[in-house]
């Protein structure tokens, strides 16, 4: 799972607000292709052939452990190189290991719960949640985006194209508390 791109450009020199300027490469979502699906606040896994993976940012200073599988090439300005590393019994993945507990179909999933993110769904345990499992229907408009975030509790939404593009937009991209 690549780094996505945002709907909107963000100023950075702005507390990182998003402008009503289109991210070049995500015009798709304004002219309403694709689905809106609810973004998890957690951490990013993939479930293959029956193995637990985790998230890892190979980024630079860091030794990527035993194991690691990048996700593609590393970003040409910050060095970021985001990949997978299996999911081992070990206590540091005390969390992972216990949301995986049965059968899941391949994937990407969020892992949330108790210790992960400060628990914004209120969960007792830990979770495994499907990416793009909820979707919505919103507005595809800079104003329309904004007002549809500022009025519902979600972290964000991630817009998926049928040929595989994605684009992200959250509230704290407008400066809203989540």
């Amino acid at each position: 799972m690549k780094k996505m791109k945002t709907v909107f450009i963000i100023d950075r020199g702005n507390s990182s607000i998003a402008i009503n300027e289109v991210m070049p490469g995500s015009e798709w979502v304004l002219k309403g292709e694709g689905i809106a699906t609810v973004k998890m606040d957690g951490t990013s896994c993939l479930v293959r052939d029956g193995k637990l993976f985790k998230r890892y940012d190979a980024k630079p200073g860091r030794v990527p452990p035993v194991g690691f599988e990048a996700c593609g090439e590393p970003d040409e300005i910050t060095g970021h190189n985001p990949g997978w590393v299996p999911v081992l019994d070990a206590p540091e993945n005390k969390h992972h290991l216990e949301a995986f507990r049965g059968e899941f179909a391949d994937g990407t999933y969020e892992l949330v719960g108790k210790r992960i993110q400060g628990n914004p769904y209120g969960l007792d345990g830990h979770e495994l949640r499907r990416h793009g499992e909820v979707v919505v229907e919103v507005p595809r408009t800079f104003e329309g985006l904004r007002e549809w975030l500022e009025v519902n509790m979600v972290e964000g939404l991630v817009f998926h194209h049928p040929d595989g593009r994605m684009a992200k937009i959250r509230r704290k991209d407008f400066n809203f508390k989540w």
